[in-house]
């Protein structure tokens, strides 16, 4: 028999979190709970649950911004819970990252329904990650990348910008690039870009990729407040969305 799905349920109504525990666990989850913003955050950092039903009214803490920080550190799945009134904090909630919804008054199925729903394209979403992260084609010496009017060189470790002058990336965020330039339009999870650039040990509350990436798209994107390179795949990962051209260098060198 495999393990228990673990669902952590954010909820301050003792009577409410305790109905959602009994239908869950009915249902054959195992269920964690949750009354404020430092219990979750804890539960996140040290249990990994696979999907968070989240209650936007927790009292003196804001679902929305719980929401926003559990985002920083973690791709699980949220449900945000809400009143059937609460139409704007819906939309807030999707926006900054949930996955889906359930409103209050609840029928108990609908509940186990959506949880099931997400999960299942939570699912699908990881394997088909595994799926299109293929092995790099072979690039020759002296070839470069041409993308959006940038050039990179992979083995000079060079870039230059759209205006012909030197782009300067650290090692590490030239090797972010090269990995997104090595598999355009393919979607890459955290996981997968910390493993193809080398990097340590981590763990899901590691923000390392993301700050790689914040820090690159401040250096390639023309505006990156609005990235149209390195796209961010909600629950997933990254992925570079611009077509990227592979020649020697010598020949976009003279046609640049």
């Amino acid at each position: 028999m495999g393990k228990q799905p673990t669902i952590l349920v954010v909820e301050d109504d003792l009577k409410v979190r305790a109905l959602l525990r009994n239908v869950l666990e009915d249902d054959g989850f195992a269920v964690q709970e949750a009354a404020n913003g430092a219990e979750v955050l804890e539960h996140v950092k040290n249990s990994a649950p696979c999907l968070i039903t989240l209650d936007i009214h927790l009292g003196q803490d804001n679902g929305l911004d719980l929401a926003r920080e559990i985002r920083k550190v973690s791709t699980v799945p949220i449900v945000m819970v809400t009143g059937k009134d609460d139409v704007i904090d819906r939309v807030v909630g999707l926006e900054i990252g949930a996955d889906d919804y359930i409103t209050k008054p609840f029928h108990l199925r609908e509940v186990i329904a959506r949880i099931r729903a997400v999960l299942r394209r939570h699912q699908f979403a990881e394997a088909d990650v595994q799926k299109r992260a293929p092995t790099p084609a072979t690039v020759p010496d002296s070839a470069a990348y041409y993308f959006d009017g940038i050039i990179a060189v992979p083995d000079r470790m060079q870039v230059m910008d759209r205006t012909g002058s030197d782009c300067a990336l650290t090692s590490g965020d030239f090797n972010l690039l090269k990995v997104f330039l090595e598999r355009p339009k393919r979607v890459l999870s955290r996981d997968q870009l910390m493993d193809l650039t080398g990097g340590v040990e981590w763990s899901p509350l590691d923000r390392t990729i993301d700050n790689q990436v914040a820090r690159l798209r401040k250096k390639i994107e023309r505006n990156p407040s609005d990235p149209r390179l390195i796209k961010t795949v909600r629950g997933v990962g990254y992925t570079f969305a611009c077509d990227v051209d592979c020649k020697p260098f010598e020949t976009l060198h003279k046609s640049a």
